[in-house]
């Protein structure tokens, strides 16, 4: 007996949807979903924009967004919680390579690629040379959204510093001639911090950068020679630009986002300078977007397609900000011609033409690996912040 057509073309499209519905994990949302976005990262200052036109594009996928900041050295452990007691408050986090690196120790994030690469199609191949070696830092469990060529650099107020060090030696020197004048955030919580820590090994020549427990010890104890005329550190970047603003101290390590933007935002004074180092090699940074595990399945294709939205270049290309994150693009083909006017006009000011020869002359290197971040977080904070507090 055959079916009439009219049947079997429902039937068809039926078998297509359970199809569909079967590799997008089996379920869909009744209606638009609430997603809630954590940033660990600041990253919400070049992508909010593109989260929001995603929902705007998308009102019947996605009622509302929420975003919320925290802490990096925290969330991991929140999540972890939550997940233990079942529950799912978070849907995506956005992550420098600190949390990025504690989730993967901590089994936190769901596996995108390649568990999920049917929902990404092509996507290693959009990202540009330098963010694709950043991108496999994530192991498949995120996906890289921006990318910034780092540190680490030393920014100074030229009017009370006339010659910059340029090695690590001549910066413990004027560091010692000059106690409480130099200071740096945590490393486990600040981007400048974490570039100054993993470009040391290089810098100094040590055993092996790429293992901090075993392979650095130039790098511990030029840190703890360095500690003494550090007044204390920091919890996070912010509160160091603002001393480095208001005159309390006259120079920081940092990068080149954190260069560019407090500049650009008022906070540390325009004719503010850096100096890179002789022999750097800069320690590439990069923002990821991952998922906690434990999402609602209906959630997942609409962050996926959201996922998808924020790497395509007209979203990509609101990465350039205020220089946050300089430059911020992580795809290929984003040039600046292509960013807001807002975000032109911003880096033409308080942009640094040096950095594009700086960027090309020297190596660059990726982060370590996130057992060995985390080791070097722990043995800093055991070894010299804590030295601080006793």
């Amino acid at each position: 007996m055959r079916l009439s057509s009219k049947l079997a073309a429902r039937c068809g499209a039926l078998a297509l949807a359970i199809s569909a519905f079967a590799a997008s994990g089996g379920a869909w949302a009744d209606g638009p979903v609430s997603l809630n976005v954590v940033d660990v990262a600041g990253n919400l200052a070049l992508t909010q924009k593109a989260f929001e036109a995603f929902h705007a594009k998308y009102p019947n996928l996605v009622s509302n967004i929420n975003f919320t900041n925290a802490p990096a050295p925290q969330l991991p452990g929140k999540i972890k919680a939550m997940q233990a007691a079942g529950r799912s408050d978070i849907d995506i986090v956005l992550t420098g390579t600190d949390a990025l690196a504690a989730g993967i120790e901590q089994n936190l994030w769901m596996k995108l690629l390649p568990d999920h690469d049917k929902q990404f199609p092509g996507v290693l191949d959009k990202y540009a040379p330098g963010p694709r070696k950043m991108q496999d830092l994530a192991q498949g469990d995120g996906l890289e959204v921006t990318y910034m060529p780092a540190g680490p650099l030393l920014e100074y107020n030229p009017a009370h510093v006339s010659d910059p060090p340029k090695t690590p030696a001549q910066l413990l020197a004027w560091c010692t001639a000059h106690p409480d004048k130099l200071i740096y955030a945590r490393p486990a919580n600040s981007g400048p911090g974490r570039a100054f820590l993993m470009g040391l090994p290089y810098l100094l020549g040590d055993k092996d950068p790429r293992d901090p427990v075993h392979g650095w010890d130039k790098t511990w104890a030029f840190l703890k020679q360095l500690n003494t005329c550090i007044p204390y550190y920091p919890g996070g970047t912010a509160a160091v630009m603002k001393e480095l603003g208001e005159g309390s101290r006259d120079m920081t390590v940092t990068v080149t986002g954190w260069d560019i933007n407090p500049r650009a935002l008022g906070i540390v004074p325009a004719e503010f300078r850096v100096q890179a180092f002789d022999t750097m090699s800069w320690v590439d940074d990069a923002h990821f977007m991952v998922v906690p595990k434990g999402v609602p399945a209906e959630k997942l294709d609409v962050i996926y397609k959201l996922m998808n939205f924020l790497l395509a270049p007209p979203q990509q290309a609101m990465t350039y900000d205020d220089g946050y994150f300089y430059p911020g693009p992580a795809v290929k083909d984003v040039p600046l011609s292509s960013a807001p006017a807002h975000s032109q006009e911003v880096l033409k000011k308080y942009g640094r033409p040096e950095y594009a020869q700086m960027i090309a002359d020297h190596p660059h290197v990726v982060p370590l690996d996130s057992k060995e971040m985390v080791a070097a977080f722990q043995k800093w904070d055991q070894e010299v912040g804590a030295q601080k507090s006793k």
